[in-house]
């Protein structure tokens, strides 16, 4: 007999929409990523580009930004005019639709951070 039970959880429901996979509440009710807990970071953001899942599009993915959720939409946000183009934060990640690794790293070094390219495909 099979086992179901891996440890994953519920991660969607159709009463309260995504799950939080720590706390298994709401992500609108979450209580472990209310405390302002940060994902641990060496500080230096790295910037690749990834095509995989979709479709073939290029998208230029920032990670290890120690930020929180609220400051990290805004960062996000300012990217995004900056490159001209759209995306998303999922998960602690920006996402910047196209290929602008150059762009974005050299956006981030003046705004003060620490960039490395993750890949030799980002510079």
């Amino acid at each position: 007999m099979k086992s179901y039970s891996s440890g994953t959880g519920l991660v969607y429901s159709t009463e309260s929409g995504r799950m939080c996979p720590s706390c298994r509440q709401p992500v609108a009710a979450c209580t472990c990523r209310q405390a302002g807990a940060l994902t641990p970071t060496d500080g230096i953001a790295r910037v690749s580009r990834e095509t995989k899942g979709r479709g073939g599009k290029s998208v230029t993915v920032i990670r290890g930004l120690p930020l929180d959720a609220p400051a990290l939409v805004q960062l996000g946000k300012q990217l995004r005019a900056a490159c001209g183009s759209g995306g998303t934060v999922k998960d602690g990640v920006v996402e910047v639709q196209g290929d602008h690794g150059v762009l974005v790293i050299a956006w981030l070094e003046k705004q003060g951070w620490k960039v490395k390219p993750a890949s030799g495909k980002a510079a």
